[in-house]
């Protein structure tokens, strides 16, 4: 059976740490940066686990600003 690796991209100076794609990921690979800032000065989402990323792209779909791009890979 093929397994799909996912892989996720955030624009983090775009990222204004709404928290949305935390909460949407069912395996908890978002996290948000506890002690770093963008350029705005918000605490910006970063993948803390991107092993555990399937791509679903449940992450993307709830982000209000299109910071966040997910790539699919099936391997075989």
């Amino acid at each position: 059976m093929a397994k799909v690796i996912g892989t996720v991209e955030i624009n983090e100076e775009r990222c204004k740490g709404c928290d949305l794609c935390v909460v949407a990921c069912p395996t908890e690979v978002l996290s948000l940066q506890p002690k770093e800032v963008n350029n705005r000065g918000y605490h910006f989402a970063y993948a803390l686990n991107p092993d555990s990323c399937i791509g679903c792209a449940s992450c993307a779909l709830v982000c209000p600003d299109g910071c966040i791009e997910v790539w699919r890979m099936v391997e075989k």
